[in-house]
């Protein structure tokens, strides 16, 4: 168990971020233990598929990935809330040899002959990881990043409405049930850690993250802001290539199509995101929407480049107050 204090400061200084680097570490993680991550085995087969076909050797990935004790220079805290992956790779590369060299030490692996030449010579190292991450991510994490990303980004908004309504316990207490707030500290059950670090005004990044379930990692090293990562609200429709079922009663009065993209708001989406899971057009979704924001059954929020849509109490009342009939 770790326990994090936190004080007045710590609290205004506790914010939001992405973090695509950090995907990536997470991601290889799964590969290395595809058997403990059941829900990515349809990420985990078109990424085995597409690294064979394409022979990217990611040998020293691997390694710097154990089950324990992730070097912290491989995925720095985010200092904006969505960083581009090349501002994060930058950062990489500038990490100062003896961080690199401190934390290959304790990582208490055997170390093959790679990992040794990376320890030998870490300047060098870094470049050859991060153009390896580079590589890694555009072959088998940048075409699912849109929906990755619309997840994740639809996790805050739900998250910043906790805040909103509820204040730092409501919001908490949300995470995961691996984490728990009481009298101002906040409880992660992690399996190997054992420890209460005060976060001394530094606050806390929380960082969703598609890759990290089902676990919660987090990072206190005084080197970085602390972190904590989670798995979004969500998760378990993130590989789904179906679509909700649309509430026979609900259809019969609104159209199939707008009772469907309810149904899909259960956490909240962008246009494109609809339209994928759905299968209807990126126009049709858009009218549809603006439709059901003049009835006052969605709203829409800008979350970064993006617009994200949720259902308003009424609708929440219409989807789960009408019963499945048939039409």
């Amino acid at each position: 168990m770790l326990d994090l204090a936190f004080s007045t400061e710590d609290l205004a200084h506790t914010r939001f971020a992405f973090s695509p680097a950090w995907e990536i570490v997470a991601s290889v993680r799964v590969l290395n233990q595809p058997g403990e991550h059941a829900l990515h085995l349809p990420w985990v087969k078109r990424a085995t598929a597409a690294l064979g076909e394409a022979g990217l050797d990611i040998a020293l990935l691997r390694e710097l990935v154990p089950l324990r004790h992730l070097p912290g220079f491989l995925a720095g805290t985010p200092s904006t809330p969505l960083p581009e992956l090349a501002d994060e790779l930058a950062d990489l590369r500038d990490v100062p040899a003896r961080v690199v060299r401190r934390e290959v030490d304790a990582m208490a692996v055997p170390r093959s002959p790679a990992l040794n030449r990376f320890h030998r010579d870490p300047e060098a190292g870094l470049e050859r990881l991060a153009t390896l991450m580079e590589a890694y991510w555009d072959l088998v994490l940048a075409p699912d990043w849109p929906r990755i990303r619309a997840l994740l980004e639809a996790d805050v908004l739900h998250r910043s409405r906790l805040l909103a309504r509820g204040g730092a316990a409501e919001l908490f207490n949300d995470l995961t049930p691996m984490v728990r707030w009481r009298g101002g500290t906040l409880s992660v059950a992690h399996r190997h850690l054992h420890a209460a670090v005060p976060l001394d005004g530094r606050g806390l990044v929380l960082v969703p993250s598609a890759f990290v379930w089902p676990r919660v990692f987090s990072k206190t090293d005084p080197r970085w802001q602390p972190v904590l990562r989670y798995p979004p609200r969500g998760i378990a429709t993130l590989w789904e290539t179906g679509t909700a079922a649309a509430p026979g009663a609900l259809a019969a009065v609104v159209g199939r199509g707008r009772a469907m993209l309810l149904a899909e708001l259960a956490a909240p989406a962008s246009t494109s995101e609809l339209a994928r899971r759905t299968r209807l057009s990126a126009g049709a979704v858009s009218q549809h929407l603006g439709v059901l924001k003049a009835a006052g059954l969605v709203s829409g929020h800008r979350a970064g480049r993006h617009v994200l849509y949720a259902r308003t109490r009424a609708a929440e009342v219409l989807v789960g107050g009408v019963p499945e009939v048939d039409c």
